[in-house]
């Protein structure tokens, strides 16, 4: 039976507005997580999504989430 790979991502903005994405690519139980930014690799068995954000947030201060909606001042 052959293997099917999925990729995800997971996507930040740093404080000067720029996207930077990691993505999560599964190949069975494998997941491999890539830098798009910096070409940073890592395989990660557990938790590969809170390791993507870790890298963002340390490596390109890339702290805003776009899936985060902002609420309109009042």
């Amino acid at each position: 039976m052959p293997r099917v790979s999925t990729t995800s991502k997971v996507s930040r903005w740093d404080q000067h507005g720029r996207e930077h994405v990691v993505r999560v690519q599964r190949a069975g139980v494998q997941r491999t997580i890539r830098c798009d930014t910096c070409g940073w690799r890592r395989g990660a068995q557990f938790l590969p999504w809170l390791k993507a954000e870790e890298h963002l947030a340390e490596a390109h201060q890339a702290t805003v989430d776009p899936t985060t909606a902002r609420q309109p001042s009042r």
